[in-house]
């Protein structure tokens, strides 16, 4: 009788968890559909191509072209990551591989309070240090002269802000990775820079990979922190110091006024049909080359 009630509730338990899973799948095609339904009117009246390679951004003449957002949204956050990636990096390896258990003590909840900390609070220290830090010192000792509101502000926001979700992640696939072969390799000769090199970071590459791509997404649709230092400007930046305009700020500035123009609800749906494309693309595109990976 027991044995029987303990398979009941394991295959009941096994049936709820399927059903959940199924459910988050039919929620992520139902999102895709219901963007594409609602983009139907703007596709009706522009090709796809039209939209997604031309620029000018005039919705009272009918001119919606998403090139410059996309092109600032893949800046911006490329930026970003090539700034914060190297620095969680060697943060972490330095907690795990260097530092003390006293020293880990203590980072760990800054790290949990940076990571709480609400997108708005990032956009507003952007705007107070990081917006005059590059108008009044790095636009003049580059001999250009910028408001600061461009794309290097809202990158190292954004870079700030995955900082610590890489930091923590990279430290937990440090902490896995097996004692024995660490000790190994020193017992081989090697030194301890040259086993988290060639032993700890080989073995964690696909976890750093998969931590990386989690990152990106994130900073894919970051809105409020870009949305208040990035410009906000209707152009192909030729440089970090251009302001830019991601897709996520565009659509959360201009949300409130697309009832005054037929096509706009359409357009900013598309928007963000584009941006939901991108992320589950490149998703999808980093867990075929993680399956291609071989472990250490």
């Amino acid at each position: 009788m027991v044995g029987n009630y303990r398979i009941i509730k394991d295959k009941t338990a096994s049936g709820v968890m399927v059903v959940f899973t199924i459910l988050s799948l039919i929620l992520v095609v139902a999102m895709a559909i219901g963007l594409y339904l609602k983009s139907t009117d703007i596709l009706a009246e522009h090709t796809l191509w039209d939209l997604l390679t031309v620029s000018e951004w005039k919705p009272m003449k009918n001119q919606f072209g998403f090139l410059a957002f996309l092109i600032g949204t893949f800046y911006v956050t490329g930026v970003a990551i090539l700034i914060a990636l190297p620095i969680s990096l060697l943060m972490a390896i330095m907690l795990t591989e260097y530092s003390r258990s006293v020293v880990r003590k203590y980072i760990y909840p800054l790290l949990d309070i940076l990571a709480s900390l609400p997108s708005v609070i990032f956009g507003v220290w952007g705007t107070l240090v990081v917006v005059p830090l590059i108008s009044d010192w790095v636009g003049p000792s580059v001999g250009t002269s910028t408001s600061g509101y461009t794309l290097l502000s809202g990158a190292i926001v954004l870079s700030v802000m995955v900082l610590p979700l890489l930091v923590s992640l990279f430290m937990e696939i440090f902490d896995n990775v097996s004692r024995e072969l660490r000790e190994a390799s020193l017992a081989l000769g090697a030194t301890r820079w040259q086993t988290t090199k060639h032993v700890v970071l080989r073995a964690g590459l696909p976890g750093i990979i998969a931590s990386t791509v989690l990152a990106i997404s994130r900073a894919l649709g970051e809105t409020i922190a870009v949305l208040m230092v990035c410009g906000n400007l209707a152009v192909i930046p030729g440089s970090l110091l251009d302001a830019c305009y991601p897709i996520p700020a565009l659509i959360a500035n201009n949300y409130g006024e697309m009832l005054s123009l037929p096509l706009y609800e359409s357009a900013l749906m598309f928007a963000a049909f584009i941006l939901f494309f991108v992320v589950l693309f490149f998703n999808l595109s980093a867990r075929l080359y993680l399956k291609s990976l071989k472990p250490i």
